[in-house]
């Protein structure tokens, strides 16, 4: 088993430690627009499931298409076995609790809202890479927070600012808030993994191992929480149907398996820092899914939002010069 370091001793600069290339940011451009359209369908599901369960389902047929090639995490030797304590936290954050809580959001909120508060990423990234990883916060990093930020609110405002004054939140957003804490931690923990919580190289060399040994107590968790809100709520239904089964598919394809890959992968070149911004991009693509679905066409504050992200996350991934030498 390889060694790492002992949690008191991390400090390190995720600006140097990684490098954001054309094909990182293609890796993390991906998920946004996969989870973008994940929102949608989470709200077009809101009548036909129960939130929660609607997760518990997604991920039951996740657990099932990756079956023929991961199986083998099940087995007896398998190093899921030595490091239940890693994946039974990483399962609880990424498959037990961030969609359950997107999914319960999207309940009262429009995709577009739960995406835009969903842009806070980077923000709980750098905070806690800042409080818990010992991980620097360059000059660069503070710009591309502002650039973000004010893409997101152009679309949260339509362009107009004064808008802001008459802002509300509702249940969903707080549920959105909650939700992105609990994947920034995620993200924190697929590239910084403790003595206490090793990762298992033999999962490592294998995305799609890795996902299953994620899933397998996530499952559990989810089936937890599904059976919490059965419990608490009283007749609740399932409206089964080729809608629910489409979505079902779509969901665990897509936003599930392809937007997980690209974005371990993604995080483990680029960091969980600069992976924040890109977070950024989903209430821009859910802004143009949601229009299009009601045959609308993107406004010209789409654009400008577009770009002042985009430029948040080129100058969030600038590297700073290295300090002058010490006179000799």
């Amino acid at each position: 088993m390889s060694q790492h370091p002992a949690p008191s001793t991390p400090h390190f600069d995720l600006v140097s430690a990684h490098r954001l290339t054309l094909r990182t940011a293609l890796l993390l451009t991906i998920p946004p627009f996969l989870w973008a359209g994940n929102a949608v369908v989470g709200r077009l599901m809101a009548t036909l499931v129960p939130p929660i369960t609607f997760n518990l389902l997604r991920w039951t047929v996740t657990f099932v298409l990756l079956l023929p090639v991961a199986g083998w995490v099940l087995g007896r030797t398998s190093p899921l076995w030595s490091h239940w304590r890693r994946m039974t936290l990483l399962g609880l954050l990424g498959i037990g609790s961030y969609n359950s809580l997107q999914y319960m959001a999207l309940k009262t909120s429009m995709p577009l809202n739960v995406t835009l508060v969903g842009s806070s990423m980077p923000l709980f990234m750098l905070g806690l890479g800042r409080l818990f990883f010992g991980a620097t916060i360059t000059r660069h990093q503070y710009w591309g927070v502002l650039l973000s930020t004010s893409g997101v609110l152009t679309v949260l405002t339509r362009g107009d600012w004064h808008q802001l004054v008459g802002l509300r939140l509702v249940p969903g957003d707080v549920l959105m808030l909650m939700a992105t804490a609990t994947w920034a931690w995620y993200s924190w923990l697929l590239t910084k993994p403790t003595i206490h919580q090793p990762d298992p190289p033999a999962l490592r060399g294998h995305q799609a191992a890795w996902l299953m040994a994620q899933i397998i107590p996530g499952l559990v968790w989810a089936s937890l929480f599904a059976g919490a809100e059965w419990t608490v709520t009283p007749n609740l239904q399932i409206h089964w149907g080729w809608p629910l089964w489409m979505a079902l598919v779509g969901v665990s394809v897509g936003p599930s398996l392809l937007a997980f890959f690209c974005w371990a992968r993604g995080v483990s070149e680029g960091g969980p820092q600069a992976a924040g911004f890109f977070m950024n991009l989903t209430p821009l693509f859910a802004a143009v899914l949601s229009a299009s679905l009601l045959g609308e066409m993107p406004k010209p504050y789409h654009a400008a939002a577009f770009a002042l992200v985009v430029s948040g996350i080129v100058v969030s991934s600038r590297r700073s010069p290295p300090a002058p030498a010490p006179p000799n």
